[in-house]
């Protein structure tokens, strides 16, 4: 474990991250790639789910990098704890796998999880989740953002398990065609920016809508609304 900073992130400074991993090399790796950036800093480390939650609540970090497997705690409970719908002021997750197709991952997202990052995405790819989980947005590794949420919707045979509850449907009114659009773009793992260019409209536009989306949906993030899509048939690319 780190010694961890007790000051919070203020206006311009770097943005502050928890790495909870069992494995000591992956959590120094992670702490090399990101302390690089100028505008990252690590400020504590966790081996375990237990110790990164009781960090997490002390120091409240900017972002929280969990693993899934972890002793003691595993990082789905963690992200519940840290982030689920239960916590009145929760902190911003993005959860941390090793592999492709991760069916613990969904427990994550319906705890609370901004993101999703397989451990060898790069560095980059790591810098940009851990900035856009800041931002209040989410990044998902899009190998995962395919494979996890087409396995949500795949059909399960008698022996599969039973099937994820489904997210919910619109609160109280449908969905207009233009927030379907969104919604299909952003199933496809587009970014604001990327909505704006395809969509012909404003950023500030497309905020409208991925609000509006969120509100009737009930979903807490584009993650959600990612996973929503594609349980109900709004994830494929028009002809």
């Amino acid at each position: 474990m780190t010694t961890p900073s007790p000051s919070p992130s203020g206006a311009g400074a770097p943005i502050r991250v928890l790495i909870a991993d069992d494995q000591d090399m992956v959590r120094t790796g992670f702490r090399f790639f990101l302390d690089a950036q100028p505008d990252i800093t690590v400020v504590a480390e966790a081996a375990d789910g237990e110790e990164a939650v009781a960090l997490a609540r002390r120091i409240r970090p900017d972002v929280c990098l969990l693993d899934i497997r972890m002793p003691k705690l595993d990082g789905l409970e963690a992200t519940r704890l840290l982030a689920g719908p239960e916590v009145p002021d929760p902190l911003r997750v993005v959860v941390v796998t090793t592999f492709d197709l991760d069916e613990y991952v969904y427990g994550a997202l319906r705890g609370g999880a901004c993101g999703f990052l397989l451990k060898d995405s790069g560095p980059t790819l790591l810098a940009e989740a851990v900035r856009a989980a800041a931002a209040g947005d989410s990044l998902v590794s899009p190998s995962v953002t395919v494979r996890l949420l087409q396995h949500l919707t795949a059909p399960r045979t008698p022996t599969a398990g039973p099937r994820p509850a489904a997210l919910p449907e619109p609160l109280t009114e449908p969905l207009t065609d233009r927030e379907l659009d969104v919604v299909r773009l952003v199933a496809l793992g587009r970014t604001n920016a990327e909505l704006a260019a395809e969509l012909y409209v404003s950023l500030s536009t497309v905020k409208t809508h991925l609000s509006s989306v969120q509100l009737k949906l009930g979903a807490r993030n584009r993650v959600e609304i990612a996973a929503w899509a594609w349980q109900h048939g709004h994830a494929r690319p028009r002809p």
